[in-house]
């Protein structure tokens, strides 16, 4: 079975602000490459065709990093960080 994965509200507010779905969270900890972040935390980074505009500028990809935990019961997310390229 696999663990929940839960956002923080500021996990939440940072998707609205950097343009991410909830969907594209869950599926970089399910599928992206996983690498060590501070205080024992873990960033998952994977890229998603884009191919559209993020403030006034065209952007053929978007890669969706979220920051997280992985604890007994649950994935806690703490942030997310969008990257255009």
């Amino acid at each position: 079975m696999e663990k929940p994965i839960r956002l923080s509200g500021h996990a939440i507010e940072q998707c609205k602000e950097r343009g991410v779905k909830i969907e594209e969270v869950i599926e970089a900890i399910e599928n992206g490459s996983q690498e060590p972040a501070k205080n024992n935390r873990i960033m998952s980074k994977l890229n998603f065709q884009y191919n559209d505009y993020w403030h006034d500028s065209f952007y053929s990809i978007k890669q969706v990093a979220p920051v997280f935990i992985e604890e007994e019961k649950e994935i806690v997310v703490f942030t997310i960080f969008s990257y255009y390229f």
